[in-house]
């Protein structure tokens, strides 16, 4: 019954541990993240794979990928 009372032990350290790296992760992704307008390139990558996980239909991923590429062809009009 004593053992139960000692701390932490080895499984909430662990715990712990898990917990202080997912903090650092997300403090480390909110300073990493600049708050620039990403490239066009990168936007189009973004918008390609949003089509892929939310567009189950072939006719409704073909559409959201043709409406990817206009903005990408008008994202690099504008960047002229």
């Amino acid at each position: 019954m004593r053992k139960s009372q000692d701390g932490l032990g080895w499984f909430g350290s662990l715990i712990v541990l898990a917990i202080a790296v997912a903090a650092g992760y997300y403090a480390y992704k909110g300073i990493a993240d600049s708050d620039e307008a990403p490239s066009c390139a990168a936007a189009q990558n973004a918008c390609q794979k949003k089509c892929r996980r939310t567009s189950t239909e072939a006719p409704d991923a073909q559409r959201c990928q043709e409406a990817c590429q206009r903005e990408a062809d008008a994202c690099a009009g504008a960047g002229r």
